[in-house]
């Protein structure tokens, strides 16, 4: 059977009027991280990011202000010599807490996760620097003529690390999981609920999902209610659920299991040998990865406090790292054993208000009309107040900058850059309170009924500067008159707060959280009104509208949906349920015996390819 017409046409459109556009794009299959763990394949034209701000040896060089453009960097690594056969790297995980330890991606919900299962896990599909899935992966795909119908083909060399094949009732098995009333993990929404059948089954109503349907062992077909223009750019969950394992473990008891935490299995270029529990883990390569035997022996990933990032990078501790703090790249741009890589990464901060709770049973946001937050003007106000663009300068010397809309320039399609989202204006700020009735009382503002308003905060914890970042949106609602208070939070218990597992804190009013965006441009899975990581708890009608038409038929017109996504933007500015603080870049430094390593989309390049040109790291002078 030949790939339709249907898949065809969308997939030229789509990279016609994307390809220029999302060439330079950041970050991998959802990590925000450096380390490539999935879905790079076809090379972009220009997989340098290097800009005309840079010195003879090709480092970025800061403008007169000493601030830095992430235009000026390259998301390719150097080779200066040939890889010799074996060693070992070590991949720096940064943060100041341990891993959680939810080791598989049908049940992971934190970034920290994400990176440890980058190198010895991925999805059975990659995607190029267009975010469009190839048949370049574990799997390949075919389409029919509506679009509707996926039949996913295995390629037969494609085995777990124990030796058994990947078969098409693992990927059935993954979305009965998912798709079970017992299922605790962040993964059920929208894009399984547009698989037929999936409903019913989750609601005990059927045994199986009627739209999925095993064909042979290597084959299996799923058929959607609706096409979408998401389905082939995020749209389809990837990651099979090894069946021999784990169909004899109640489904509520999965994420727990011994399976997952201490011995968990992949189809990666390594296989994990050893983990000390929220601190390190130990990887062999896997001889028999469907691409080639890696060129390691051994990856050695450990966590790592962004104090001691350049410590351990200086001193050839560690090769590469998951994120460097970019507040330290001015002081360390010159460190001469590393080569800095940089990419405008997919992601975003972000300060959010809560409305509302989780609904466990009806798997929904719970809206509470007399939540502190839910005065618009109160949300306006304090997003007015502060200094966003002086944020990114004075913290991040250019390299985070102010944020505007919730589709951030990763996506530069279909972020509108028109858009200036709320501009900083003080006066504006206390007027917009002073109009909406916020009085005085002493030093601090009152609700307008005249009652006492303290509004709690919390931010996390991470670096030397999480705490003065915080401090300074805390001192900039100080300046029109709220009193706010600060809870600086480690960052497992952070998200449990604002709601990861599903239990609000009732406590917290405002958070400052930040978000990595999927491949794909719609945010249903982070603001739809049945997604769990819609921390804020914040629906209406037209947001579900909006949404809804971003992935309609109609949206397979890619200017079509623009619109709708600008629209879009548009109205979340203008009913702040969260506003964006500052848009990153991605810094990587990767010691100078790397070889083979790249970071963002398209590169061409994968973990198994990584290879070191001599034993020991190079230490800087």
């Amino acid at each position: 059977m030949k790939k339709s017409s249907w898949s065809r046409s969308w997939q030229v459109v789509l990279m016609l009027t994307l390809v220029l556009a999302l060439a330079a794009c950041s970050s991998n299959g959802g990590n925000n991280s450096a380390n490539p763990g999935t879905g790079n394949n076809t090379p972009s034209e220009n997989t340098s990011n290097q800009g005309e701000n840079s010195t003879d040896d090709g480092k970025p060089k800061p403008d007169a202000d000493g601030n830095f453009n992430i235009a000026d960097f390259s998301n390719v690594k150097t080779n200066r010599g040939e890889p010799i056969q074996g060693g070992s790297i070590t991949f720096g995980l940064v943060g100041d807490s341990p891993f959680e330890g939810t080791l598989n991606y049908n049940f992971y919900s934190g970034a920290p996760d994400a990176e440890v299962l980058g190198w010895f896990d991925e999805g059975l599909l990659t995607w190029d620097s267009n975010y469009v899935y190839t048949n370049d992966g574990a799997a390949t795909y075919e389409v029919s003529e509506d679009g509707r119908t996926f039949t996913f083909t295995i390629r037969d060399n494609v085995n777990w690390h124990d030796g058994v094949p990947v078969t098409a009732e693992d990927w059935e098995f993954a979305h009965e999981v998912i798709s079970h009333p017992d299922y605790n993990g962040p993964r059920y929404g929208s894009d399984f609920t547009n698989i037929e059948g999936v409903v019913e089954y989750h609601e005990g109503k059927a045994d199986k999902i009627s739209g999925i349907k095993v064909l042979n062992d290597k084959q299996l077909q799923i058929t959607y209610i609706n096409s979408t223009p998401s389905l082939l750019t995020g749209g389809v969950w990837t990651y099979p659920l090894a069946k021999h394992i784990f169909k004899d473990i109640p489904v509520a008891d999965i994420a727990a299991s011994p399976q997952v935490r201490q011995n968990p299995i992949g189809i990666g270029p390594f296989k994990v040998e050893s983990i000390v529990p929220g601190e390190s883990v130990v990887y062999k390569k896997n001889t028999d990865y469907w691409r080639g035997e890696p060129l390691l022996d051994e990856v050695i990933l450990k966590v790592i406090p962004a104090t001691t990032v350049v410590q351990e990078l200086r001193s050839g501790g560690v090769d590469l790292v998951s994120d460097f703090p970019v507040d330290q790249y001015p002081d360390n741009a010159d460190m001469s054993n590393v080569e800095f890589l940089g990419v405008i990464d997919r992601a975003y901060s972000y300060i959010g208000f809560k409305f509302g709770t989780w609904d466990a049973e009806k798997k929904e946001i719970a809206m509470n009309p007399d939540a502190k937050m839910a005065d618009i003007n109160l949300r306006k106000a304090m997003w007015q107040a502060v200094d966003n663009d002086q944020v990114g300068k004075k913290f991040y010397k250019g390299l985070r900058w102010g944020g505007t809309t919730l589709i951030p320039p990763s996506h530069p399609d279909f972020h509108d850059a028109s858009n200036p989202g709320i501009t900083f204006d003080l006066e504006a700020a206390k007027k917009t309170l002073d109009d909406a009735g916020y009085g005085y009382d002493g030093e601090w503002r009152t609700n307008p009924d005249g009652s006492p308003l303290e509004i709690n905060f919390i931010s996390m914890t991470g670096s030397d500067i999480s705490e003065p970042l915080a401090q300074y949106y805390v001192q900039s609602w100080a300046a029109i008159g709220l009193k706010v208070n600060l809870e600086m939070v480690e960052f497992n218990t952070f998200y449990t707060k604002v709601g990861s597992e599903g239990t609000d804190d009732p406590n917290v009013d405002v958070y400052m959280g930040a978000w990595t965006v999927g491949i794909d441009v719609d945010p249903t899975g982070l603001y739809g009104r049945d997604a769990l990581y819609n921390f804020p708890r914040w629906a209406s009608d037209e947001n579900d509208r909006l949404l809804a038409d971003g992935v309609s038929e109609k949206s397979f017109d890619v200017e079509y949906r623009k619109s709708v996504y600008k629209e879009w933007q548009k109205y979340m500015v203008e009913q702040i349920p969260v506003f964006p603080t500052l848009y990153r870049s991605l810094l990587s430094p990767v010691n100078e015996r790397i070889v083979n390593y790249a970071i963002g989309d398209g590169t061409g390049l994968y973990p198994y390819q990584i290879g070191v040109t001599q034993d020991k790291p190079v230490v800087a002078k």
